[in-house]
């Protein structure tokens, strides 16, 4: 388990599933960016303020799957920066139904210029409240 990690609760809906009543595999990551977004939201970066000419975009993604979940299941993913530069940050994600990890990954995010797609420096004030939820 993730130690002081944000937690965004998300319910499993039809949509998500398969035929089976399964959650398809791509779907967490979406669960995943969506906790992302909410995790940036909770430290006051709201889209204006953190795509104002400039943008994340995942440059790496590693998952794996441990346990399915399943249509109606209320899960917990959790998200945790564990590095950063000043280019990038890796934030470790862990998808929960109550105490069983369902998945987990680690993804690193680049922040590049919107006009451009090059590689853009993180701006100060996003950078120090990272490395402040990292230390």
């Amino acid at each position: 388990m993730i130690d002081q990690a944000f937690a965004c609760p998300i319910r499993v809906y039809v949509e998500d599933t398969d035929a089976g009543g399964i959650v398809f595999y791509a779907n967490y990551l979406k669960y995943m960016e969506r906790a992302r977004t909410e995790f940036f939201r909770s430290l006051g970066f709201h889209k204006p303020a953190l795509f104002d000419g400039l943008q994340f975009v995942v440059k790496e993604i590693d998952v794996v799957y441990h346990h399915p979940a399943v249509l109606d299941d209320l899960i917990d993913v959790r998200v945790m920066p564990t590095k950063l530069s000043r280019v990038t940050i890796e934030i470790q994600q862990q998808v929960y139904k109550e105490d069983n990890l369902l998945a987990e990954g680690r993804v690193k995010l680049a922040c590049v210029g919107v006009e451009a797609k090059r590689p853009k420096p993180i701006p100060v004030p996003i950078h120090n409240a990272l490395n402040n939820y990292i230390c």
